[in-house]
């Protein structure tokens, strides 16, 4: 039977629904507290557990630690919540709750419903995706949680997105302040604006452009259907999806039923039928509850029964999943081969309290938090020195900002303790590494000149930076007496602010190495 056309505007529409309305502003809701508390992570702002909540509501991050770190997390209860919950209420997180969804419907340029059928298969995608993630976390590897919904909300958002607005709003700041009375009330609002919201200097991070382009590339496959992200790759909506084939709630479809097709054009997942009488696969449903606006029948309802969903040819399969645990099998071991795992550089720094490389591996889930609430924007997501296995994870970067002696930020909010939460006085006496000076840049050594920045700027009570007197003559055979700094690596805990501070252009002329 050929399928039938879907019904055009000349059909009256029903009053919106209640529910709509309600998952609406729901979703309204959500996300405004979802940005909240990623603007206001800063030590000055919310209260770490607050700032750690939005991560620890994801099962599959948290999920995948617990595999990788063997390491059980209090807070990772919540995401467990969140899983259960799709045995009620099937995907209703990805149409109500999730932040990347919600700017998905915002968003959402392209209205094709009527997809063909090879365009269904590409759903086993978010499937494949799910057990290499998962499969791989089990081998210690959490690479591919940069796939993670809330950690690409929350990385691009700190990395791409605010920062853009940062500047947008400093920008405006220098035009408004030329104008006599507006002044005092620019500097008011900047001097609350920093450091609660954004750092005090302009927001600066490395790649920011991928990030940046991540985040857009799956907004803009809006382009080609409507919640493309959703339906093909998202690998959080996958493990939520198997427990929503069993999930109490779910889409139904009533006798009464004309067969118009308005249902199946208002759906954003593509996921209702014409071919089985409009019914839908609950593990692709997100409670959204579009289908109950168009229906002129009352034909439709979202009512508890329990009753399996029937086998779909995209769900997986053991095809799949043996494929995928090959997958993750060859790729955790090429990336444990010598040749191709990339070795940290000597200056390779990692946030404090991190001790071992591997371990810290296994822990972090890529989601930026630590990167958002550093004050100084030391940390930066690397894309290069740490190889693949490291992709997204933190390094500290002292010539872009240094480790501010009297913060301990990063540990304290890291939600599942990838960064160690050290107190304020244990982070203080915590080294991340030693100050190398090279004599042959710097101004004092090599060129004879007063400068005395880093022993200024050293933050360590007794000074782990001393000058030494020496003496050198000039080139017309003069005397010079120029004071020499000297490291006392004893006393050096390598917070990069000497490096940050060097006022040499280009590489500093002393630099922090690992230990």
């Amino acid at each position: 039977m050929p399928e039938p056309l879907p019904v055009k505007s000349k059909t009256p529409r029903a009053h919106s629904n209640k529910w709509v309305l309600v998952r609406k502003l729901t979703q309204t809701v959500s996300l405004i507290l979802f940005i909240l508390t990623l603007l206001f992570s800063r030590s000055s702002g919310l209260i770490p557990d607050l700032v750690k909540l939005p991560i620890r509501l994801s099962p599959l991050a948290m999920f995948s630690e617990l595999l990788s770190s063997k390491t059980l997390l209090l807070g990772s209860t919540l995401s467990l919540i969140v899983f259960l919950s799709s045995l009620v209420v099937g995907r209703a997180w990805c149409g109500w709750l999730c932040p990347l969804g919600t700017i998905l419907d915002i968003f959402a340029f392209s209205k094709k419903k009527s997809l063909k059928e090879p365009m269904q298969v590409l759903r086993n995608i978010k499937y494949g995706l799910l057990f290499i993630t998962i499969l791989s976390a089990l081998f210690g590897n959490l690479t591919l949680l940069f796939f993670d919904p809330i950690t690409i909300f929350i990385r691009s958002s700190t990395m791409a997105v605010l920062p853009v607005i940062d500047k947008m709003i400093y920008s405006l700041e220098k035009l408004l302040i030329k104008i006599p009375f507006m002044a005092e009330p620019v500097f008011t609002f900047d001097a609350w604006l920093r450091p609660l919201i954004f750092p005090v200097e302009s927001s600066s991070y490395q790649y920011a452009l991928l990030w940046g382009s991540f985040f857009i590339a799956i907004v803009l496959l809006n382009v080609v259907v409507e919640r493309f992200w959703c339906r093909y790759l998202c690998p959080l909506g996958a493990m939520l999806g198997l427990p929503s084939k069993l999930s109490l709630v779910q889409r139904r479809v009533k006798s009464t039923c004309a067969e118009c097709g308005v249902c199946k054009n208002d759906c954003p997942t593509g996921t209702i039928d014409s071919q089985n009488n409009y019914r839908s696969d609950p593990s692709e449903c997100t409670m959204c509850m579009n289908c109950l606006e168009g229906c002129q029948k009352n034909s439709l309802s979202f009512s508890p029964k329990w009753q399996p969903a029937p086998f779909q040819s995209y769900d997986p399969n053991r095809r799949l999943f043996l494929s995928s645990l090959g997958v993750s099998v060859l790729a955790v071991a090429l990336l444990s081969i010598d040749w191709i795992k990339k070795h940290p550089k000597s200056f390779f720094l990692r946030p404090p309290g991190v001790i071992d490389n591997e371990d810290f591996l296994s822990k972090c889930v890529r989601c930026g938090v630590c990167i958002k609430v550093c004050p100084t924007q030391a940390l930066q997501a690397d894309a290069n020195l740490s190889g693949l296995e490291g992709f997204g994870t933190p390094i500290l970067i002292p010539r872009i900002g240094f480790c501010a002696f009297s913060c301990n930020a990063c540990g304290q909010h890291c939600p599942v303790e990838a960064i160690p939460p050290l107190l304020l006085a244990e982070k203080r006496v915590t080294k991340l590494g030693h100050a190398y000076i090279d004599q042959n840049r710097c101004l004092a050594w090599s060129d004879h000149l007063t400068c005395i920045v880093c022993e200024e700027m050293c933050p360590i009570p007794q000074k782990a930076i001393s000058l030494e007197s020496g003496s050198f003559s000039d080139l017309e055979g003069r005397e010079l007496e120029v004071q020499l700094p000297i490291v006392d690596r004893e006393k050096c805990i390598g917070c990069g602010i000497c490096e940050n501070k060097c006022p040499v252009t280009g590489e500093a002329a002393i630099r922090v190495y690992t230990l």
